[in-house]
């Protein structure tokens, strides 16, 4: 059976939940899937869909190591880069919006940058959700690690429900319908 997995970009911690910087985790805890532990890595599911075993999985090794735990949940259970999807936090994205792309450079997200550098490859698909452009006035570690109000909420819903199903068309190999509907 082919193999696919979905990995939420994210920092572990109660301090990062609701931050920007986890888009990527909420994504995936929105789809309220249940957890395990296995080598640093929160496994939050495992799942049969259109003759594939999906695996969802939040890196316990903060952002800028997530190609570490990626690489090694990949090897472990033979899963090829074609079939790896990664969901994360874009600034460069407005609030709220979303977009598909089958492969491509980090954009400048560390994550991502980790990702790329440890799988040696820039053809990862990927969700890019976006949390908004940084203000003048702030750094960019404080935006992504500030939280969402609850306006902003309301927005980023949106791009969560929009993801999920740009997610199960990408599963069902209708990325292109992704990007149609949805970029």
């Amino acid at each position: 059976m082919e193999k696919f997995l979905v990995v939420g970009l994210g920092n572990p911690g109660e301090q990062y939940k609701q931050t920007r910087h986890n888009a990527g985790f909420m994504c995936l805890e929105r789809m309220h899937l249940e957890t395990s532990q296995k080598f640093g890595i929160n496994i939050f599911y495992e799942k049969i869909l259109e003759n594939k075993k999906i695996y969802f999985l939040k890196p316990m090794t903060y952002m800028n190591s997530s190609g570490i735990a990626v690489l090694e949940f990949m090897n472990f259970y033979k899963i090829t880069v074609e079939n790896i999807l990664i969901i994360f936090d874009d600034i460069s994205l407005p609030l709220g919006k979303i977009r598909v792309r089958l492969k491509g450079s980090c954009g400048g997200h560390n994550g991502m940058r980790n990702i790329i550098e440890n799988l040696k490859t820039e053809k990862i698909k990927r969700i890019k959700i976006g949390v908004g452009n940084k203000p003048d006035n702030l750094d960019l570690d404080d935006w992504v690690l500030s939280k969402f109000c609850a306006e902003e909420m309301k927005n980023l819903e949106e791009a969560l429900k929009n993801s999920i199903e740009s997610l199960k068309l990408i599963i069902k190999n209708k990325a292109s319908e992704a990007m149609n509907l949805f970029n």
